[in-house]
Formats: structure tokens, C-alpha cells, sequence
């Protein structure tokens, strides 16, 4: 008898503070069990538009390649030959250093970004940014970048300019952290945007920190100023551009 008036007398006697702090404990418990299910909930929500989207920008490409190789059998058919749109967006390798560069190439080379040897940008292709283009062309390498040069620019190399550090772009909350205001929340709308130089191809790509590239396979030629039709480095190298990131990526 007295075992258990003493049992309960101490089962009364439990701090109110005690008390408290337990029922304080059991809600944050409850509070982070509804919370981790919600956030659950969004990324699946997320990731249900980056597959959408993804499935979208690979059916536009689909029908875009698939029309291109329609213009090119009727213009056969037809006795002609098929000229390919120009491209609007190409990428641009820097191929020499520092020295004996004039101040006037110098300053485009720093407009474009291009501060170190191998660095790598995507330029919107315009009268203004052919000229400079052509100016500094001893000391780049340029071309139009087909979808898999940008894809693989993009996920191998890609890294991100976040409160001015480079970041690597290793996780879409970077992305949709930074442009999420544009509609950009994955790499796949990174890529469309560069691609396709779409409306905020400008902003995509001053998000996107200089590529920084490797030497390419088997050295440069040594001939870095003579153009590339001359069996030099420098110059427009059109859709051969995309070889030369192969080698480098």
C-alpha cells in the first residue's frame, strides 16, 4: 500500500516546468514531421516540372531537326541547295595570353570575359559582337555550338555567379534561386535558353561563369595566330567548333 501512495505522490510531484517542456518538445517533433512531408511534397511537385519540361525542349528539338531534314531532301528534290538559317549564338575560346595583345583587342577580350587562356563564353551573334568577333580573332577560337557541346558545356563545366562567388551548378535550387524571376528553374532551361538564344539569353548568361577548359587533346598547333583555314588555332571555325570542345571538355 504505501509502494504505491508513493508512486503517485512522486507522479504529482513532476515539475509543471518539466511538464512544459516536454509538450514544447512533442510539438517541434510533430511541427518537423509536417514540415519534412510538405517539403516532400514540393520537390516531388519540382521535380514533375523539370520532367515535363525536359520532355518538352526534347520534342521541340525533335521537330526542329526533323524539319531541318525536310528543307534539305525538297530543296534536292527541287535542284536547289539548302542554306542552314545563321546562327544566332556561338562560343568563344580564348587561345592566347597576355602578351603583346594592343589595348583596343584587350579591352574586347575583357568586355567578353575572356581574362585567361582557355576560357570559354557563349556570345549572342550580332553586328556589334561580330566586329569585335573579328577584331580579337588572332587571339580566339569561335563557332556555332550544336545542342550537345551545350549540354555537356553546361553540366560538366557549368558553374553559377552567386553573390559574385562561382558556384557549380550542381543542384537546380542554385538555378531557381538566381532565376526563378525569368522562369528558369533547371539546367534543361539553361540550356534551351542558350540554345535557342532565347529572351533571357542575356541574363542566363551573365549567370553563367566563364568556362574554364582544359587544353585540348594533343596540344594546340602552335600557331595560334594564324587562322584556322590556314592550319593555325585562331578564327571562326564555324561548326567545328564543337571537335575543338570535345577536346577540351
Amino acid at each position: 500500500m504505501t509502494g504505491t501512495t508513493t508512486a503517485t505522490v512522486e507522479q504529482i510531484l513532476v515539475p509543471e516546468s518539466l511538464i512544459k517542456k516536454q509538450k514544447a518538445a512533442d510539438k517541434v517533433a510533430a511541427t518537423k514531421v509536417v514540415s519534412a512531408a510538405e517539403k516532400r511534397k514540393v520537390q516531388r511537385q519540382k521535380r514533375q516540372v523539370v520532367f515535363k519540361r525536359a520532355a518538352a525542349y526534347a520534342r521541340e528539338y525533335q521537330q526542329a531537326e526533323k524539319k531541318e531534314v525536310a528543307l534539305k531532301r525538297q530543296a534536292k528534290v527541287n535542284g536547289n541547295f539548302y542554306i542552314p538559317a545563321q546562327a544566332k549564338v556561338a562560343f568563344v575560346i580564348r587561345t592566347k595570353g597576355i602578351n603583346k595583345i594592343a589595348p583596343k583587342p584587350r579591352k574586347i577580350l575583357q568586355l567578353l570575359r575572356l581574362l585567361q587562356i582557355n576560357n570559354g563564353v557563349f556570345v549572342r551573334l550580332t553586328k556589334a559582337t561580330k566586329e569585335m568577333l573579328q577584331i580579337v580573332s588572332p587571339y580566339i577560337a569561335f563557332g556555332a555550338p550544336n545542342l550537345k557541346s551545350v549540354r555537356e558545356l553546361i553540366y560538366k563545366r557549368g558553374h553559377g555567379k552567386v553573390n559574385r562567388q562561382r558556384i557549380a551548378l550542381t543542384d537546380n535550387a542554385i538555378i531557381e534561386a538566381n532565376l526563378a524571376k525569368y522562369g528558369l528553374v533547371c539546367m534543361e532551361d539553361l540550356i534551351h535558353e542558350i540554345y535557342t538564344c532565347g529572351p533571357n539569353f542575356k541574363q542566363v548568361n551573365n549567370f553563367l561563369w566563364p568556362f574554364k577548359l582544359s587544353n585540348p587533346t594533343g596540344g594546340w598547333s602552335g600557331k595560334k595566330a594564324v587562322h584556322f583555314i590556314e592550319g593555325g588555332d585562331a578564327g571562326d571555325r564555324e561548326d567545328k567548333i564543337n571537335a575543338l570542345i570535345r577536346q577540351m571538355n
